[in-house]
């Protein structure tokens, strides 16, 4: 089993020291969804939510998210982040449909960015959810996961399925 290094010796949560770690190239793709309305995807689309274009904004939103990870997330290091990329995938079922959300990371430092993706994820689903409240209240934010990251001591992971 692996040992846990978030605890110091009383037992309580630390930041962990990566000041030993070699510097590598990091990215980390993480993925969130969230359940709309038919109604309300056609209105993204058309650029007919009162609030403007969600998706822009959304976009905007992820990438702010990322870059302030460590200031809400309380033991994420402050990372020198060099991309962030998000893209919306509508799709479109019977009696809903679903905006799927990618969140693309990349640094070069010495601790992960999975954080920052997951993060960046979580909060263009919920601008989207700001954005569209007076339209539809019951959207659903749904899934939130690391799809894949490379780099560091651990190496390369791709998750294997959607549980």
């Amino acid at each position: 089993m692996m040992e846990f290094t978030h605890f110091n010796s009383q037992g309580r949560a630390k930041m962990v020291d990566v000041s030993e770690k070699k510097e590598t190239k990091r990215t980390a793709v993480a993925r969130s969804e969230i359940k709309v309305a038919p109604l309300v995807l056609e209105k993204i689309e058309k650029q007919e939510i009162g609030k403007g274009d969600v998706f822009a904004v959304a976009q905007i939103a992820g990438v702010m998210a990322a870059k302030n990870t460590a200031q809400i997330i309380p033991m994420c290091h402050p990372l020198p982040l060099t991309g962030i990329d998000i893209t919306f995938r509508p799709q479109r079922f019977d009696t809903y449909a679903v905006v799927i959300i990618e969140a693309t990371v990349k640094t070069t430092g010495k601790t992960g960015v999975e954080m920052e993706a997951l993060t960046a994820a979580s909060v263009a689903a919920l601008t989207i959810y700001d954005m569209c409240k007076a339209v539809d209240k019951e959207m659903e934010i749904g899934q939130t996961y690391v799809m894949r990251k490379t780099g560091g001591k651990s190496g390369d992971y791709e998750r294997q399925s959607d549980k």
